[in-house]
């Protein structure tokens, strides 16, 4: 998959293990990611999804942690929550949302698989044991969108590994190296609204 990495995501990966700074920064983060990925659809989705995409990347932090906790690099433990997400789209019909084409999900599943299997992950159940007590919040189902999908904000043909955009150019690989920033530099560490985007 195709992502980004500079100072705000090595800030984040801080912040959400600080105490404090840490909660505010994951409801930040997880505001981000709804509007980002709300954005890719019709506002008329908008209602419908907000509840579940909040639950749903409320949980994908904690899977962010773990496999930093694993042991895997800050890019590639991203990803894994990117996959997840991809996953959960998949699965809805919301084609739209998708950051990687639905043949490629099965490569992305296999790169992480030990990953996904310690912790019960698949296509089916993106969230395994990250999910909830008290679930994820419903959201409709366009499965329809399936048959004939044009995936038109997807980014096919990185499935081998986590590909990394800096402003210098793409790495392929572990990502770059950790730099010496203070966890206040992530979204939402201030209490302040933040629109910089970390996804």
């Amino acid at each position: 998959m195709k992502i980004r990495q500079n100072l705000r995501h090595w800030a984040a990966k801080k912040a959400l293990t600080t105490p404090v700074i840490g909660p505010r920064v994951n409801d930040r983060l997880v505001d981000m990611h709804t509007d980002i990925f709300l954005g890719k659809t019709d506002e008329s989705n908008h209602d419908a999804r907000r509840a579940h995409l909040d639950d749903f990347f409320d949980a994908t932090m904690d899977t962010y942690v773990a496999a930093l906790q694993g042991g895997y690099p800050e890019a590639e433990a991203r990803e894994i929550t990117h996959i997840q997400a991809n996953f959960d789209f998949f699965t809805h019909g919301w084609t739209e949302m998708m950051e990687i084409p639905a043949d490629e999900l099965e490569d992305h599943y296999r790169r992480y698989e030990e990953f996904f299997a310690e912790y019960d992950i698949t296509i089916d159940d993106p969230l395994g044991e990250f999910a909830p007590a008290t679930g994820v919040t419903a959201a409709p189902t366009t499965l329809e969108n399936l048959e004939g999908a044009e995936y038109e904000n997807a980014i096919e043909g990185f499935a081998d590994d986590v590909y990394v955009e800096t402003p210098e150019g793409l790495l392929k690989g572990r990502g770059t190296d950790e730099p010496d920033v203070s966890p206040t530099e992530a979204p939402g560490a201030d209490a302040e609204d933040d629109e910089a985007s970390a996804d």
